[in-house]
């Protein structure tokens, strides 16, 4: 108990007598980062591990109270193993987190050094679409698998090194094509950059989502886990069902029909403003001409 008290006395005195803004603003920002960092914890399995932690801080407060010195002691000398092991158990979640952060490109969305890049670029057709919808539809009456991803702002080179270079237009007739049954190319993923497809049979990480359904398959898990580890989306299409599933940022979207398909992949088209304006315009001068 002495020790406990003269830790606590030990950390008042350590506190300034008089408080400046730079202290307020620092509690903010703890505040803020402590706050997400448990938000982050919740949706992950490091949630049951903290909550083994603070039984263990518990009985270590309990023995800090009793003077049991030599509990102390094991405590405090295997801290430093604790940590360690922390880190290499939630390697995986701790990756991730680190993956998200880069993906919020706090640096170019102060100063937009590439801007006129990305809306050139970054952008595909509607007609791409269009083509991406039609072949899944009719890969899906006729049950089809498919795995379609479609790239956005982070690059997917990686992952086309995996598999064979095609480097052709998006037509639903050669996604169809390519994922025709007992063909070369139709095992594995297609990706889709612009308006092209660049390659195919491309390998993808599988999902270790445990709340994933037990019934769904390689394909599908595969799609979760692209969508995990980089900002594509991906179309699956069921060998089993024929049905239509999205996924993106980690969700996965089923049964989808085609209007659904379609306003999913508006979401990452990335139009200019202007040509979304002018498309407003022109309907609302078509609906005053009617």
């Amino acid at each position: 108990m002495s020790q406990f008290n003269e830790f606590i006395e030990t950390y008042l005195a350590r506190i300034p007598r008089s408080i400046r803004w730079v202290d307020c603003v620092e509690i903010l920002l703890i505040t803020f980062l402590v706050y997400h960092i448990l938000v982050w914890i919740k949706n992950t399995r490091a949630w049951s591990l903290l909550k083994g932690f603070m039984v263990i801080a518990g009985f270590i407060l309990v023995a800090a109270f009793f003077e049991m010195n030599t509990i102390l002691w094991i405590a405090q000398n295997a801290f430093g193993v604790a940590v360690t092991a922390v880190v290499v158990i939630l390697q995986p979640e701790l990756r991730k987190a680190l993956e998200e952060l880069g993906r919020k490109n706090i640096i170019s969305s102060i100063v937009p050094f590439d801007t006129n890049r990305s809306l050139e670029e970054g952008r595909f057709s509607d007609k791409t679409i269009n083509e991406i919808v039609k072949a899944c539809m009719e890969m899906g009456k006729v049950k089809t698998g498919a795995l379609i991803v479609v790239e956005q702002n982070q690059s997917l080179s990686e992952y086309e090194r995996t598999g064979i270079e095609v480097d052709g237009i998006v037509t639903s007739q050669l996604i169809i094509n390519i994922f025709e049954k007992n063909t070369p190319l139709h095992d594995g993923a297609v990706i889709v950059r612009g308006n092209r497809i660049t390659s195919a049979t491309c390998y993808l990480p599988l999902s270790d989502n445990m709340a994933l359904s037990k019934e769904l398959g390689t394909r599908h898990r595969a799609g979760v886990g692209i969508s995990e580890a980089t900002d594509s989306m991906t179309v699956i299409v069921s060998e089993e069902t024929g049905k239509i599933s999205v996924a993106y940022k980690g969700k996965l979207d089923r049964n989808l029909d085609a209007e659904r398909l379609k306003e999913k992949l508006k979401l990452i088209q990335n139009k200019p403003e202007e040509e979304t304006r002018k498309r407003i315009v022109w309907k609302g001068w078509s609906k005053g001409e009617k």
